[in-house]
This record gives C-alpha cells, structure tokens and sequence, in this order.
C-alpha cells in the first residue's frame, strides 16, 4: 500500500466495495468513511456471518485499525449509536471508532423534509431512502447546519431552534407533523452524551498517521454515476462519492494519494430512479438478481439489473483516475449460459465509447453488445487468476483491454476469503 489508497464504487453502488476494503483495511492502520450517510451499506461476510455498515468504516473489526467517520459524511446519531451496539454486541470493540468534529448531524427535520420533497415531486421522484441526507447537506451549504463538534459541546440549542421554526412553516403548509424543538434538545442530548469520547479532530489525527508513515485506507460510499456532479443528475447522492470527495470528506491532499481501486459487479445493477442503458428489464434481469441476491442493503429494494457497460466503466476510470479494478461477482454471472458485454453505444449510426450523463443523450444511444460463453463452474477455489477457467479469463481480459485498467481484484464467493488477488 502507498500512505493513502482508496476504494470507489464505478456505477451506481451495490458493487461490493465492503468486500474489497475489509481485504485492504486488514493492511491498513486507518480506515476513513469520507461521504455520505447512513443512506448507504457495506455489507461483509466473516465467518458466515454478514455485518452491515451504514456509517462506520468497516475496518472497525479489524483489531489496531482506527476507523475515522470524515468530515465529509452526515451522520444520524441514532442509526450510528445502533451500529456501534451491533458491533460490540458481535464481539468486537469499538474503541478505534473516531468521528470528525466537522461531519453534519442529521436531525428529524431533515428525514421528514426529505419525505416531503419527494412526494413533491409526484411522477419525478429521484428515488431517495429518505434518510435526511439531502437537506442535511442543504443546510450544510446553506451554513444553518449542525456539527458533530456542536452537538457534543452543547453548542447547538440556538440554531437548532432557528432551524426548527423554520422547517416547520414549511411543514405546516403541507400539514405535516410539526417537529417539537424541546424533545429533540432532550433526545440529541442523550446521543451527545454517548458519542461524545469518539468525537475528535480528525483532520489532525489522519495527518499526524501520514507523518509517521502510517498506511490510510480511504472507502467511498455510493458510486460515481451517483455523484452530485459527475452522475446521471438528478437521479444521484447529494454528495461526491468520486476521487474528489475522499480529499473534500477527509482534509487529505492529492499527493497522498497512491491506488484508486475502481469496485465493479461482473454485470451491474442500479437502485431507484434514472436512466440506466444496460438494465435488463426481463427474465434476464430478474434471474441475475436472483443469483446476485440483488436487494439494497439499507433498503431491501429490489435492484435494478443488467450487462456490464464498459463505456460507463471507462468514464469512471477517466473521472476518478482508477488505477485498478476489482471485479465482484464473476461467479454470479458464470452461471448464465451465454453473458453479454456492452463494448459501445450506437448513435446516429455511429458506435462510439463516449458516456455522458446527459438523459437526451443516453435515451438516443443503443447499447452495442459482444457475446461471452458462461457456463464457468465452480470457481470459489481458484487462488490465482490463472486457476480461472478459460471462458472466464476471455470475460476479464476484454474487460481490460478496453477499459485499460488492469482487473487487481476478481470475486469468485460471498466470503472474506472468495477473492483472488492478482
């Protein structure tokens, strides 16, 4: 490892990145959640045994790591005390566990501001989780919002009060519930009172462990086609899960930066609304997510599935810088008898390997497809590439060859221990 690598989603997230950094933070002294909230999932399998992290870098089960909560992630102190009493109650300590004094605190004004604009939106709706993410990064911009250093020094009352009044005029014209300001000072209390020792700065802490030449393991929640700029806008995260937002979310700078590992689905699979040029919309689609298990993490919904875009995946690699790709579910998509692999869009009559997130664009192009042989078998032994069956290798060298970033990681089963390293 360099002093600072990093893990991204390529697509639309759900790629199994969980995977990729609980392998990569066992190497690592700390492990950064840099955007986001508990609107997104890690989900790793140790022992048979699956753990689900919304907020807290999943290097927290490895013992010595310290897992660091950045300043860029908006946190939901309820669902972050839970998650910390799921991980000791699994035999784990928490006691690496930081939080920067500079992330956001989601309050319940958020949660339901967030339900409300979506129904707003009647036949336009993003697709959100309504977990308050998106007005608790609203407020962050609009510089009304509420930091996790407020909140556990008690410094929060005034604005929360501000805050509050005015969310609710806003909730009375639509006749919903009002948010009562006394009980939440008196809920947020207790969680300041409970989170309060993990709560540091953190900038100074990640900086002082690239010094002594500490190794930093950086993990992105959601994925490129979701980030707030570079996605297929507006049906994304309200935040920048790219190479951008680990600098903005943790206080590191470029130079730091040594891998950029690119997490990808052997096929891909997409939540909520937007477009989305691959989607199988079919038996196809329903038997990949059937062998996939392909259901969110945080919300149990059905996903979206379909073929592997290379053009998507070369837009990601150009975006984010990537400087290896980890491939999941190669043995989900070697159960299929005939696997297709998109390797261009057609428009106007021409195939190019351009993508843009433009909708009139996307609903112009017409996917171009090369067909691959399944049938792989059973590769969950396979320890080095070379084991890998011969249809299997055609499948991942293509991948390469177009996309030009060499496969580094290639998912043969859902355990810890299913993955070549290559």
């Amino acid at each position: 490892m360099n002093k600072v690598d990093v893990v991204l989603g390529s697509f639309y997230g759900d790629e199994g990145k969980g995977k990729i950094i609980d392998y990569l933070s066992q190497k690592a002294d700390i492990s950064v959640r840099c955007t986001g909230g508990n609107n997104a999932g890690h989900t790793i399998e140790i022992d048979g045994k699956k753990f689900a992290f919304h907020l807290i870098p999943s290097g927290i089960l490895n013992k010595g790591t310290i897992a660091v909560i950045g300043n860029g992630v908006v946190i939901d102190p309820k669902v972050l005390i839970q998650e910390i009493g799921n991980v000791k109650e699994n035999g784990y300590s928490v006691e690496g566990l930081r939080i920067s004094d500079k992330a956001h605190v989601i309050f319940p004004y958020h949660i339901q501001m967030d339900k409300l604009q979506e129904e707003s939106r009647k036949d336009e709706k993003i697709g959100t989780t309504a977990r308050g993410i998106g007005p608790t990064y609203c407020d962050k911009y609009e510089r009304c919002g509420i930091r996790m250093g407020d909140l556990v020094n008690k410094r929060f009352e005034n604005q929360l009060r501000i805050n509050i009044e005015s969310k609710n005029k806003i909730f009375q014209m639509y006749n919903y519930e009002l948010i009562n300001a006394d009980e939440v000072i008196n809920q947020y209390n207790e969680y300041a009172e409970y989170l309060k020792k993990y709560v540091v700065d953190t900038i100074n802490l990640i900086h002082d462990a690239i010094e002594q030449d500490k190794k930093i393991l950086c993990e992105g929640a959601q994925a490129t086609l979701l980030d707030i700029d570079f996605g297929s806008y507006p049906f994304v995260t309200s935040s920048n899960p790219t190479i951008g937002g680990i600098c903005t979310g943790t206080g590191i700078g470029a130079k730091y930066i040594g891998e950029v590992y690119g997490v990808l689905k052997a096929y891909s699979s997409r939540v909520g609304e937007g477009p989305y040029i691959t989607e199988q919309d079919n038996e196809i689609g329903n038997t990949i997510r059937e062998l996939g298990y392909e259901y969110g993490t945080t919300t149990k919904r059905p996903r979206r599935c379909g073929w592997l875009d290379l053009v998507a995946l070369k837009y990601a690699a150009m975006i984010n810088g990537l400087t290896g790709l980890a491939i999941n579910h190669v043995d989900t998509i070697g159960k299929l008898d005939k696997i297709k692999l998109c390797v261009g869009y057609k428009i106007n009559d021409k195939v190019t390997m351009d993508f843009s997130t433009d909708e009139k664009y996307l609903a112009n192009c017409e996917p171009v497809y090369e067909e691959f042989e399944g049938n792989f078998g059973d590769i969950s032994h396979c320890k080095t590439r070379e084991e890998l069956p011969d249809k299997a290798k055609v499948y991942l060298n293509r991948i390469e060859e177009l996309v030009k970033v060499p496969i580094k990681f290639i998912g043969t089963g859902a355990g810890r221990e299913s993955m070549i390293v290559c």
